[in-house]
């Protein structure tokens, strides 16, 4: 019983870890501890993410759009985050070339185009469209939206990644995975730049997604103060 109990979970899982590496994601990463899935239902996915870099916002930005230096190269299609580019203008595409592993001087064998810009402000905010991973199979798009915040001791900074459309995997679930992933990127971004989550606002400290953070009564007292305008999405 035991047994038959340990191999259907066993089995469950080479599934789950099969399906990410089809997806080019890849094995499931931990997740730090500013990642929060705010939402999943059958409305959609939200995901949000908070961090404190010890840089200022053009240095911070400088990296961002340069994939290559902080996403792991275990959740591409290819294998290496080297072939990985962003084109960092309306329009622009977040891209990986796909080498001819046979002839690695040929002309590539393919590309995967991961995501698109659609709003930037240099050293501000950055948005792009794009159903990442295993949401590229389904009729799904979602909004990727990093912005910055400059402080006195650094650069805040703020992730949001937005979910809609049809997936055929349960929402619950699948933002459970998404999140483990995304927010293992989300952490090499900031560890890059010398930051951490631990830094930045707690949790407990986000309201709900375009609202403000909770005021003054419902903040824990070890809390660092946070304004109003710090958790807002730009655009809405």
């Amino acid at each position: 019983m035991g047994t038959g109990t340990g191999r259907g979970e066993s089995m469950k899982k080479a599934a789950t870890l099969a399906l990410f590496a089809m997806a080019g994601l890849g094995a499931l990463a931990a997740a730090p501890a500013q990642a929060k899935v705010q939402e999943a239902s059958e409305r959609g996915i939200v995901m949000r993410y908070v961090a404190h870099v010890p840089v200022g916002a053009d240095e911070a930005w400088a990296v961002l759009v340069k994939p290559s230096q902080w996403w792991d190269s275990e959740h591409t299609y290819s294998g290496s985050s080297a072939n990985l580019s962003l084109d960092a203008r309306p329009g622009g595409c977040f891209c990986e070339v796909l080498p001819d592993k046979d002839a690695p001087k040929a002309a590539p064998r393919g590309g995967v185009e991961h995501m698109r810009v659609i709003y930037i402000d240099k050293g501000r905010a950055l948005r792009l469209t794009g159903a990442l991973g295993p949401l590229q199979a389904d009729a799904a798009v979602g909004t990727l939206t990093f912005q910055f915040k400059p402080d006195e001791t650094g650069t805040q900074i703020l992730v949001e990644y937005v979910v809609g459309g049809y997936f055929r995997t349960d929402a619950a679930r699948l933002a459970t995975m998404l999140d483990r992933v995304l927010a293992g990127q989300v952490d090499r971004f900031v560890e890059k730049l010398g930051g951490s989550f631990a830094a930045a606002f707690r949790p407990d400290t986000l309201g709900a997604v375009g609202e403000p953070p909770a005021g003054p009564a419902d903040k824990p007292q070890d809390a660092p103060p946070v304004k109003d305008d710090k958790t807002r999405i730009i655009g809405r």
